[in-house]
């Protein structure tokens, strides 16, 4: 693994004294890697590794979920959960310039600004996770609770549940 400069999320979590180990995955340059194989790379269970979503609500202003990668985001729980009466994702091409990060490599913590986050609560349940480390190709692993607070974030069920 070759030594990389650190990102706008690994000097937070180090301003905010969470402790956190860097992972690289193999990636096209440029290219976003789905979570799922993300997961694969890093040779770890999918429900340890989660994926940041940016929306906007009803209001105008943003909102940041984090999930399992291998889940949906219930956008209905996800409205309820910061007390909107709906939020919409954002259009991609809009997620550098509202939190400095591109596709695939969107970091819940060091975005431009503090934007109101949560977390599904499936978090909890995980000695360690893994989020994006704010690039494609770079993942960073922490203790949930310790990433939830750094980000200044709440937790609730926010999955997309299919009726079978």
């Amino acid at each position: 693994m070759g030594k990389q400069a650190k990102t706008n999320a690994m000097r937070y979590l180090e301003k905010c004294k969470v402790a956190y180990t860097a992972h690289e995955y193999p990636h096209e340059e440029g290219v976003a890697v789905d979570g799922v194989s993300v997961a694969h790379s890093l040779n770890e269970d999918v429900a340890q590794v989660f994926k940041t979503l940016v929306t906007q609500g009803a209001d105008r202003n943003y909102y940041v979920f984090v999930i399992p990668v291998a889940e949906e985001l219930d956008l209905k729980a996800a409205a309820r959960s910061v007390g909107q009466k709906n939020v919409a994702m954002i259009p991609v091409a809009e997620i550098n310039k509202v939190t400095g990060y591109i596709r695939g490599g969107c970091s819940p913590v060091g975005m431009k600004k503090q934007f109101v986050t949560v977390f599904d609560e499936r978090a909890l349940a995980q000695q360690k996770m893994y989020v994006s480390g704010g690039r494609i190709g770079t993942q960073v692993c922490c203790a949930p609770k310790d990433l939830i607070a750094a980000a200044r974030a709440t937790t609730a069920d926010l999955i997309f549940h299919r009726a079978d």
